[in-house]
């Protein structure tokens, strides 16, 4: 069964309301990552221990940003996907995807058994080595 007007239309809904969040949180890490440079945390540190915390903190700026931005890409792409018709659609299967999993996770690309079992083959993606 595919996803109804309603459906479509809440579910679209959800997906422009995390896009604005999105792309405010974007804004306002990179203002504030503007406003903290590495070279001011850096040259108010005292040793190599301080210099240390200020290189995790841009770290983790950069971190959260990018995150965010993967996250931006997943959303327009499912937007994308409801405008052209295929929202909902299981990327592995061609089967639904289905509603309580679009509503708990609007960027999903497949199924809860095609997830699983993509889960099952990459989760660990190879043998650590040293």
């Amino acid at each position: 069964m595919a996803l109804t007007e309603h459906e479509s239309s809440e579910l679209r809904s959800l997906l422009e309301q995390r896009r604005r969040a999105l792309i405010e949180e974007i804004r306002a890490e990179l203002a504030r990552s503007e406003d903290e440079h590495y070279l001011d945390l850096a040259g108010r540190v005292a040793d190599s221990g301080e210099a240390a915390v200020a290189d995790l903190l841009v770290d983790l700026d950069a971190a959260m940003t990018d995150r965010d931005v993967r996250e931006l890409r997943e959303v327009e792409a499912a937007l994308r996907r409801v405008s052209d018709g295929t929202y909902g659609d299981c990327m592995d299967c061609g089967g639904e995807i289905g509603v309580a999993r679009l509503r708990a996770n609007p960027v999903a690309t497949r199924c809860i058994a095609c997830q699983t079992r993509y889960e099952r083959t990459t989760a660990h993606g190879g043998t650590p080595s040293l």
